[in-house]
Formats: structure tokens, C-alpha cells, sequence
């Protein structure tokens, strides 16, 4: 006997509209990303189109939002992606609502509106917390160098700044020098009413090379002068793509064009209740920020906040006995000899005694695995290891898109456990 398979008919009409609801699974994360984006306040993102006077009717901010969101939580980043997943992906599609917007329209919906992802980060803690589901019990922070949407290559040293701009201006002259003495020809050959006036094209590439350089060179200067340095180091670099990314060595070793991002991770549901970026390499200058930034966001200091060693400094120590937070900040690598501490840095010592402590010992070896899987997911799940925007504003926004999206993912599998 024959074996009867399940009738395929790929051609075969539909009678009756398909529901869209009925595509996916009633657990599935697109309706989480809705449900929540149509109980946020969007007020922000309508501003920009009250009172306009447009002709055209633009796509609906929610669904943009949603689509954008639930794109950062699959780890699908590009615009062009985005619009192609709208087109073939049920998710997407649910989403969209049979709406199929442009690529150009989500690059520049998000573009517009990337320091209002920091909001939207803030508004979903909040549900969070209504849903206690974040307690700010015991909080890790730390830092990971991403990598800005610049190329290494497009960087130059001070020294090199210098000696190229002699070398563009040496150029440029003998280009002048040589283009009068063209002209004067030509006045004799053709007469005085000839134009002449075009630049030649080699001359306006240097000289358009020299501008960028001039402008990278005193942008140098001024950061060096804001670090109370007299001048630029020799070594010292600039980006000509993303100036405001930095030269950073990476985990790897190797030294790119980076981004210096901070998250706060509660311990409870290891959720990110904390995030910002930072043109610094080191992590010292960060602690303090990231723990008021705990405060504004979530109403509350941490009972407890662990961070490594890279925060340690006696300045740090002070501020949080000021802001009456405690904390267990390492003061070297586990598991290595402590460095010795300077006889006038008392809280530095106090905190190697705190540290001595039987249960601060147990507490703090929690801290790798409190916020470390939260880079992991970023990074190795979600697939996000460089910006795809540039300048500082648009990347800590961006990567508050980043981190709620990671938040979201959490809740989706959390928030249905809690008690009505």
C-alpha cells in the first residue's frame, strides 16, 4: 500500500483573509515586543510629526518601533535586512502589520530617533519593576571595548598630521606656482577673456586633504588641551570616519577603532538595569556614573554593587561613601597577590579588609557570573560586535536599543511566571 501524504497545494486560493494572529505561536516574542510597545508612552517619537503639514501619510511610529526592536532582539541590525525580513519573515511580517516600509525609511526612523531608545530602555525597567522583577539586590558592572563603525585605517598619528600637512602645503604651491605660469600661456595664446579660473583637479584633492587634516589636528589639540596637556603626543591618533571613537586594545590583544560600553546587571533575573558608553579605555572613571545612572533610572542605589579591578581608585571609594552605596570593587586579578596600598589611601585598605570577609568573598564571586552572560548574549547570540552608527550620541543610543532588546528577550520568558 501506497504511502498518503497530507495534501500540498502551493497554488491553492484562499476563500477567507488569513488571520495574522494564527501564524505564530501564542508565546512568541513578537506579541510580547507589541504588548509592551503599545503600553509605553511614545510621545517622543510623535513630535517630530505634529504640526508638519506633510502631504504624504508616514508609517505609524509603533510599528516602526516594534520592528526595529524585535530586530536588535534577533539580531538583525541593518536596515536593508530589516526591510528584506519584512518581505519573507512571518515575524516581521506580523509586525508590519502588511505594511512594508523602505529601507531608507527604518535607517532614517531609527537615525532620528536613537537617544529616544534611552527612554524606551527606562520604560520597560519600569514594567520590570512593577513586575518585581527587578529588586536592585546585588548589581555587577562592567565594561567591554566594542567596535565603532570607523576603520583603523582611516586614523592618523599627530606626527604623522604634522609632516603630511608640510608636505600637502609644498604640494599645493608647486601646484599654484605651476597652474599661474599655465594661465600667463594661455593669456598670451588665447588672450586675457579666457576663464582659466577651474581648479585643477589634483590641486583641489590635496587641498581637500589638507583641510580634513587640519581639522583632525586641532581637534587633537583641543581634546589634549581638555586633558591639561600641553601638546598632542606624537603617537596620538585621529579617526578621519568616526572621530569621536578611540584606539582601544581589545580582548583579543589587538588594538581597533572602539567604543568603551558599560552595563549594570541585576542579579535576580539578570536583567541590564544600566547602560552608557564611554571614549575612555579604562573603566575607573565609570563606576560612579553607572551607579548614579542605577539611581535615576530604577529610584534605588543597589544593597550591593560588584565591580572588578579596572574601578578601583581611592577617588571612587570616596564618592561611594558619599552616595552611601556599598560596594565590593577588586583591588587586583582573582586569585593573584594583592599590589601593596599606599599608606595614605585609607579607603583603599579599607576595602582590601571588607574584601578579607567570608561572605563578601562568597558575594563577589558571583560577579562573572552576574553580568558577564549579558556580553556574551550581546555579542555572541544577538551577533552585535560593532555600531552601526557613528558619533557618541548616536551610539549610546543605539546601544540603549541593544540593551533593551536583551531586557525584552529576558522578560518574555519571565514575566508570564509572575503572580497575578
Amino acid at each position: 500500500m501506497g504511502t498518503k501524504f497530507i495534501d500540498y497545494q502551493p497554488n491553492q486560493l484562499y476563500l477567507l483573509p488569513q488571520n495574522p494572529e494564527e501564524w505564530l505561536p501564542e508565546e512568541h516574542l513578537v506579541y510580547f515586543i507589541r504588548d509592551t510597545v503599545t503600553e509605553l508612552d511614545l510621545s517622543r517619537f510623535y513630535q517630530k510629526y505634529q504640526g508638519d503639514g506633510r502631504r504624504n501619510q508616514p508609517y505609524h511610529p509603533s510599528m516602526l518601533i516594534q520592528i526595529l526592536l524585535y530586530g536588535y532582539c534577533t539580531g538583525v541590525f541593518s536596515s536593508r535586512k530589516l526591510a528584506k525580513k519584512i518581505e519573507e519573515d512571518i515575524a516581521f511580517r506580523v509586525l508590519a502589520a502588511d505594511n512594508r516600509p523602505h529601507h531608507t525609511t527604518l535607517c532614517r526612523f531609527r537615525d532620528a530617533h536613537l537617544s529616544d531608545f534611552e527612554d524606551i530602555f527606562r520604560q520597560v525597567l519600569s514594567i520590570a519593576r512593577e513586575a518585581k522583577l527587578c529588586r536592585l539586590g546585588v548589581v555587577a558592572i562592567d565594561g567591554s571595548k566594542l567596535k565603532a563603525n570607523a576603520s583603523r585605517h582611516k586614523a592618523m598619528s599627530y606626527e604623522r598630521m604634522n609632516s603630511a600637512e608640510k608636505e600637502l602645503k609644498k604640494q599645493i604651491s608647486e601646484i599654484t606656482r605651476r597652474a599661474r605660469g599655465e594661465d600667463a600661456a594661455e593669456d598670451v595664446e588665447f588672450g586675457e577673456e579666457f576663464r582659466g579660473d577651474e581648479l585643477p583637479q589634483e590641486l583641489s584633492r590635496r587641498e581637500s586633504r589638507l583641510a580634513a587634516i587640519r581639522a583632525a589636528k586641532k581637534r587633537l589639540e583641543q581634546r589634549t588641551q581638555e586633558e591639561k596637556q600641553s601638546t598632542p603626543e606624537a603617537k596620538s591618533q585621529e579617526n578621519f570616519t568616526d572621530p569621536e571613537s578611540r584606539i582601544m586594545k581589545t580582548a583579543q590583544g589587538d588594538f581597533q577603532q572602539c567604543y568603551n560600553t558599560q552595563i549594570a546587571v541585576d542579579a535576580d533575573n539578570h536583567l541590564i538595569v544600566a547602560c552608557a558608553v564611554s571614549q575612555s579605555a579604562t573603566d575607573s572613571r565609570q563606576l560612579i556614573p553607572m551607579l548614579q545612572q542605577v539611581q535615576t533610572v530604577n529610584n534605588k542605589i543597589p544593597d550591593t554593587t560588584l565591580a572588578d579591578a579596572g574601578y578601583k581608585s581611592e577617588d571612587n571609594f570616596k564618592s561611594l561613601m558619599a552616595m552611601g552605596a556599598n560596594a565590593l570593587v577588586s583591588l587586583g586579578k582573582e586569585d593573584k597577590t594583592l599590589p601593596s596600598i599606599a599608606p595614605d589611601k585609607k579607603l583603599t585598605k579599607r576595602m582590601a579588609k571588607k574584601l578579607k570577609g567570608k561572605k563578601a568573598r562568597k558575594l563577589y564571586k558571583k560577579r562573572k557570573a552576574i553580568v558577564e552572560p549579558a556580553y556574551s548574549w550581546i555579542k555572541q547570540v544577538l551577533g552585535f560586535k560593532k555600531f552601526s552608527v557613528r558619533g557618541l550620541k548616536k551610539v549610546c543610543g543605539e546601544w540603549s536599543l541593544v540593551c533593551c532588546a536583551l531586557n525584552l528577550r529576558r522578560l518574555n520568558s519571565k514575566i508570564q511566571w509572575v503572580p497575578a
